[in-house]
């Protein structure tokens, strides 16, 4: 259905920018009014990662006026495979600052704002009520509740991206226009149950594909161009190439765009998506030992069994020596019980301690009594211990 550019004026173009965008104004639908539009437009890119990437490289160059990007990480190795807007130069270095700098070799044009914040609670409304529209290339449902939130709060729609391994996901959350995250994914899967993408990877082509989608929809939205996805939800499978297109409504009863909100400021998200192996009402935490302990204890007269609840591709990356291997599903199943012994200390290790604290908490509920989480997992161990294996 039709609707209104989210810029209602532009700014003036420069003789130099109305060539670099001609192909643009040549376009019936953009012409020089809509590039002028974009000129005038500001656009929040939360995560400068792999979805964020070409978001920011093609916004850039489309001619948007003002970006802002928030991310808290700095370049490591592990991203360079799908986060196009880095290099093997900007390793160490913050990623706004990286992406700053690429964006301005795209495009001198366009004013970069950093952000070198985890957006939270406390921030997120200060942060986005400025901007026309939040493009979503974050990888963690905390974020993705708390964005979505904050966007239906002020007004704002927000494109949202999801990739995991070989299948992504991409839409338009805005409310009054369509459904929001929430009335689509009303309770976030329980905490653990869907791995990130530093533990079940990412095929990395496959950031260009939805982030190209999600640069797409932006401009779209900005020059009331086109059908947006609000109200659709577009699933793709990069194995079988692939493009469905699911019908999704907005829910009467939604508790933050519903007819009746219950959610009318922002909450604590990581308490409402929960942490894997976080105690129940009453528990204690789970205990731990350092790797150089675990080390240690491995030495002595009666080592103990050290387990690792990772998967087979993980494991054939990096290593414990000497791990019996038992997949975190097992003890979430029930079935690890089978293979733990009783009569034995048990240390459980993963890659950075979380999914072996959920390992470490099913088993105390179990009854095992002499069982502890490796603090740091395999991650620790080859910053502490064995330098020789690669990181992941």
């Amino acid at each position: 259905m039709p609707f209104e550019p989210l810029v209602k004026t532009g700014q003036p173009l420069s003789a130099a920018e109305v060539t670099r965008y001609a192909r643009h104004v040549l376009i019936p639908g953009v012409g020089h009014e809509g590039q002028e539009r974009l000129a005038a437009a500001r656009v929040l890119v939360v995560g400068a990662g792999g979805l964020g990437s070409p978001a920011l490289l093609y916004l850039a160059a489309a001619g948007v006026g003002t970006i802002g990007i928030v991310d808290a990480d700095v370049v490591e190795l592990t991203n360079l495979h799908r986060q196009v807007i880095h290099s093997d130069a900007d390793l160490g270095r913050p990623k706004t600052e990286s992406a700053a700098a690429a964006v301005g070799r795209v495009n001198p044009h366009v004013r970069v704002i950093r952000h070198d914040l985890t957006l939270d609670s406390t921030n997120a409304l200060d942060v986005i009520r400025d901007y026309d529209v939040v493009v979503d290339g974050t990888d963690n449902f905390p974020t993705r509740y708390l964005i979505n939130d904050a966007c239906v709060l002020l007004g704002k729609p927000h494109v949202w991206g999801s990739i995991l391994r070989f299948d992504g996901q991409a839409s338009v959350w805005w409310k009054g226009h369509g459904p929001c995250y929430r009335c689509v994914f009303p309770e976030p899967p329980p905490p653990g149950s869907v791995p990130s993408c530093a533990e079940g990877g990412v095929f990395g082509i496959l950031c260009a594909a939805i982030g190209s989608v999600q640069s797409t929809e932006t401009v779209k939205l900005l020059l009331g161009l086109g059908e947006p996805l609000t109200g659709r939800l577009l699933v793709h499978d990069a194995l079988r190439q692939s493009w469905d297109t699911l019908t999704v409504r907005a829910d009467p009863a939604c508790p933050v765009c519903g007819e009746d909100p219950s959610i009318t400021e922002l909450i604590d998200y990581v308490e409402f998506c929960g942490v894997p192996g976080a105690p129940a009402v009453g528990e204690v935490d789970v205990p731990e030992v350092s790797v150089r302990e675990m080390v240690s204890e491995l030495a002595g007269p009666q080592p103990p069994l050290l387990v690792d609840v990772r998967g087979e591709e993980e494991r054939a990356i990096a290593s414990i020596p000497g791990a019996v291997p038992i997949h975190l599903d097992r003890f979430r199943s029930g079935q690890a019980w089978d293979e733990l012994p009783r009569d034995r200390r048990v240390l459980i290790h993963c890659k950075v301690g979380a999914r072996s604290a959920e390992a470490t908490r099913l088993a105390l509920r179990a009854g095992y009594t002499d069982v502890a989480n490796v603090a740091g997992g395999v991650i620790a161990y080859l910053h502490d211990i064995d330098a020789s294996q690669p990181e992941y």
